[in-house]
């Protein structure tokens, strides 16, 4: 079945490619990358509130979401039995890329940018108030995380919730909508090199000793952490490709001879 590029697409599509650029760009400018640092902690803020999210419906304890400056994160939690931990271990890497997914899929039901740096930045406000702040203080005397940590994450979240915020209601739209595009972009593309480095960590034969969601997979069901990841990396390129069409293409027509049409 052969697709054709929406008309009124392609705007849209020209700002994503040149998000896209941005971004691969500041991957090889040294240094650069001080200059998305904020964006580098808003992503780990996605992908640890996709675990504390998946295990508080599932029907888990949720004790703590901190993040480091190093851009790492953790989030300690006591998940309900086998699926809700499985479910819980499988959300950070998925979440993140959901989002950026999400976002684009807004962008294209013509949802104001401002509107969604909104709701992106209440999504971090709420996520830090509930799961960095109050779980925190209900579990103080069992929790093993160090009060810095904490101060860190509400101090960060924070900010990131009042800058996306400020930008929704103060920027001119050209930023705002290349904002929503830029962080649509980072949220994609860091799953996916996150996705890549893990799967170097738990490859066979090369893998190293660290710590990491796939490991936790590994020991909940026998199956080997490689072999999550890999799994893990196929569903994300499935969103990112279903996203990618309802974002840009349509149907073509019979008397199409082209993918792309101008």
């Amino acid at each position: 079945m052969r697709y054709t590029l929406a008309e009124d697409a392609k705007p849209q599509l020209k700002l994503l490619l040149i998000a896209t650029f941005a971004t691969i760009a500041i991957w090889f400018i040294p240094y650069a990358e001080y200059l998305v640092y904020p964006i580098r902690l808003f992503v780990t803020f996605v992908h640890e509130s996709g675990h504390a999210i998946m295990a508080f419906v599932t029907g888990g304890a949720v004790q703590s979401l901190t993040i480091s400056a190093d851009g790492s994160g953790v989030v300690y939690s006591a998940p309900s039995g086998m699926l809700g931990a499985l479910l819980t271990s499988s959300a950070g890497y998925l979440s993140t890329t959901f989002f950026g997914v999400l976002m684009l899929y807004l962008i294209r039901r013509n949802v104001s940018p401002d509107k969604i740096l909104l709701l992106a930045g209440a999504f971090v406000g709420v996520i830090t108030i509930f799961f960095g702040i109050v779980s925190p203080l209900f579990n103080f005397l069992s929790l093993n995380v160090p009060f810095s940590s904490v101060a860190f994450t509400v101090v960060v979240g924070l900010l990131l919730s009042a800058g996306m915020i400020a930008m929704a209601l103060y920027s001119s739209s050209k930023v705002a909508n290349f904002a929503v595009a830029f962080l649509a972009v980072q949220c994609l593309l860091n799953a996916l090199s996150d996705l890549k480095t893990i799967l170097f960590i738990n490859a066979p034969l090369v893998g190293d000793n660290i710590a990491n969601d796939a490991g936790n997979m590994a020991a909940a069901t026998g199956i080997p952490a490689f072999l999550w990841v890999v799994a893990w990396i196929a569903i994300a390129l499935l969103m990112i490709v279903v996203g990618m069409r309802f974002y840009a293409i349509r149907k073509a027509s019979p008397a199409s001879d082209s993918l792309f049409e101008d």
